[in-house]
C-alpha cells in the first residue's frame, strides 16, 4: 500500500507508522525466525512509506525511530535481507538535517562499518555506501566513522581495484575516494588522520597523486586540500615536498587535461601558499610558472583556482609581485577576465589580483 502517494495517505491518516513503530520496537530482540520476518516487512513498509517524502520522513524522525533501527541492525546483522530493509529505510531518512543529529548519539558508525566489513558483493558495498555518504556530512558522525576503522576499509578497496578496468570497481573506486575525501572535510577528523604528517592514510593518500587513475589524482589533491586548512598542516606539508608532487600532476594535465584534476590541483596549491614562510618557498620551487600555464583554460573553475593561487603567493612578495605586474599575457588575460560577468567569481578574484599586483609590488 505504501508504494503509492495514496497508500501512504491513507496509511499516515490511520497512524499506521506509529503501529509499525511500537511492533518494531517490542520485537526488536528476537532472533526467531518469524519475528525476523516479520520485523523485515515492516521494515519494508517503513523504506516504502518514506522514500522522497520529506514530511513522512521527519513524522519517523520525530518518533525515535532511528536509535530503534539502529539497534535492529546491530542485532539482526547476521540476517541480510532484514539488514537490507534497514538500510534502504536508513538511506531515505539520513538525506535529512534532522536525522544526523539523531544518528550521532547512536553507534551506527561502528554497525555500519562493522557490517561493510563482512561484504564481499558489490551491490551491498554500494548499499552501505549510500547510507555512509549523507551520514559523513555530518562532523560529529565523520569522526565517529574514522575512529571506527573506516578508512582502512576505503584504503582497501582502493588498493584492491586500483588496476581494475571492471566497471563494478571503477565505481567502487570512486565512492570509497570520494567518501574518504569527504571524512577530511573535518577538522577534528582530518587532524586525527594527518597525525602531524606522520599518519599512514596521509602517507597512503600522497601515493595517490602520481598514480595512473584520475579517480584517484583527483581523490589526493583534494584530500591534500583538506590537510591544508590550518598552518601548520601546510608548513610541514611544504617542508616536505608536497608541492613539486603536485606540480608535476599539473604538468601532465597540460594539453587537454582533466579539468577536475586541474582544479584540485590548484586548491590545493593555494590552501599551501597561505601560511607567510611557505609564500617564498613555493615561488621558488616555480609554482607561479606552472600555475600560469593554465591562463589559456576557458574553464572558469580552473580560473577562479589559478587566480586564487597567484594572489596567495604574491602577498607581501614585492619582487614576485613585480615580475608577474610586467607579464603582459597575464595582465591581458586579467582585465579580460575584470569583465567576466557571467562568472561573478573569477570577474572578483580578477580585480583583486590585479590590485594586489600594483598593491605589493610598491613599483612605479
Amino acid at each position: 500500500l505504501c508504494f503509492t502517494d495514496e497508500g501512504r495517505n491513507a496509511v499516515d491518516h490511520a497512524g499506521g507508522a506509529h503501529i509499525v513503530v511500537d511492533h518494531i520496537r517490542s520485537l526488536c530482540s528476537k532472533t526467531d525466525p518469524a519475528s525476523e520476518k516479520l520485523l523485515t516487512v515492516f521494515c519494508g513498509m517503513l523504506m516504502n512509506y518514506s522514500n522522497e517524502n520529506d514530511t513522512l520522513q521527519s513524522q519517523l524522525i520525530n518518533m525515535g525511530v532511528i536509535p530503534t533501527l539502529v539497534k535492529l541492525l546491530g542485532i539482526h546483522c547476521q540476517n541480510a535481507a532484514l539488514t537490507e530493509m534497514c538500510l534502504v529505510a536508513f538511506g531515505n531518512l539520513a538525506e535529512l538535517e534532522s536525522s544526523k543529529e539523531q544518528f550521532a548519539y547512536t553507534n551506527i558508525a561502528e554497525e555500519l562499518v562493522k557490517l561493510f566489513k563482512k561484504q564481499i558483493e558489490h551491490d551491498k558495498k554500494e548499499m552501505i555506501f549510500e547510507v555512509l555518504a549523507p551520514l559523513a556530512e555530518n562532523d560529529v558522525i565523520k569522526l565517529q566513522l574514522v575512529e571506527a576503522g573506516l578508512v582502512e576499509c576505503l584504503l582497501e578497496i582502493v588498493q584492491k581495484t586500483v588496476d581494475s578496468d571492471k566497471e563494478d570497481d571503477i565505481a567502487e573506486l570512486k565512492t570509497a575516494s570520494d567518501l574518504m575525501v569527504l571524512l577530511l572535510l573535518g577538522d577534528e577528523s582530518m587532524q586525527k588522520l594527518f597525525e602531524g604528517g606522520k599518519g599512514s592514510v596521509f602517507q597512503r593518500v600522497l601515493s595517490w597523486i602520481p598514480s595512473n587513475s584520475h579517480q584517484l589524482q583527483l581523490a589526493g589533491a583534494l584530500a591534500i586540500a583538506n590537510f591544508a586548512r590550518n598552518d601548520g598542516n601546510c608548513i610541514h606539508m611544504v617542508d616536505n615536498g608536497i608541492v613539486q608532487k603536485l606540480m608535476d600532476l599539473l604538468d601532465r594535465h597540460v594539453e587537454d587535461g582533466n579539468v577536475t584534476v586541474q582544479h584540485a590541483a590548484l586548491s590545493a596549491l593555494r590552501n599551501l601558499a597561505i601560511p607567510v614562510v611557505n609564500k617564498a618557498k613555493m615561488l621558488s620551487a616555480g609554482v607561479a610558472e606552472a600555475v600560469l600555464k593554465f591562463l589559456r583554460s576557458e574553464m572558469p573553475p580552473v580560473q577562479f583556482k589559478l587566480l586564487g593561487t597567484l594572489r596567495m603567493l604574491i602577498d607581501a612578495q614585492a619582487e614576485a609581485a613585480e615580475q608577474l605586474g610586467k607579464n603582459a599575457k597575464l595582465v591581458e588575460r586579467l582585465v579580460e577576465w575584470c569583465e567576466a560577468k557571467d562568472h561573478a567569481g573569477v570577474m572578483g578574484e580578477s580585480n583583486r589580483l590585479l590590485s594586489a599586483l600594483i598593491r605589493h609590488s610598491k613599483s612605479k
